[in-house]
């Protein structure tokens, strides 16, 4: 990965129609994620945060993974995702536990009253993504979203931390 740094001389700046759909993303992007998560509070007292790390624990074996693969699979720090698991385990739906193959580790373990929140809160957050973002889109473009982004979180996953 090259360095983002660069002289005033080396800048590739943005044309009128890249800048236009830059704003476009971000704008639209804020709004989206905003609404999620304004809607999995309202409904369910869950953060946009909160239900990504329940759904990660979800899919895991036994609704268990090592803290640190919580961090990785959600492409967030680990003291962020600490704080998150904290508030999820003060409100019943993790635990964390030690890790039975390596004492130094902690799991988090999804509990049954977490699995059920999620389940109900699973139809709040598929309708707003159906809503908000695939019915504004066809196919093709959610495909070529889909593959942006993934070159993207694959060129900077080393870099994020």
């Amino acid at each position: 990965m090259t360095s983002t740094t660069q002289t005033p001389s080396e800048t590739r700046w943005l044309d009128d129609r890249q800048q236009e759909f830059w704003r476009a993303f971000l704008g639209g992007s804020t709004v989206f994620f905003d609404q999620l998560d304004r809607d999995l509070r309202r409904e369910h007292d869950l953060s946009m945060p909160e239900y990504e790390i329940m759904v990660r624990l979800s899919e895991a074996p036994d609704h268990s993974l090592r803290m640190a693969e919580v961090a990785d699979k959600v492409a967030h720090s680990r003291s962020r995702i600490t704080h998150t698991v904290a508030r999820l385990e003060r409100a019943g739906l993790v635990e964390r536990r030690s890790c039975a193959s390596d004492g130094r580790g902690v799991n988090a373990q999804l509990t049954d009253a977490g699995l059920e929140r999620l389940r109900e809160a699973a139809h709040t957050h598929v309708g707003g993504v159906r809503r908000y973002l695939l019915d504004n889109a066809t196919d093709e473009e959610f495909a070529v979203i889909g593959r942006v982004f993934e070159r993207i979180r694959t060129d900077l996953k080393g870099s994020r931390f």
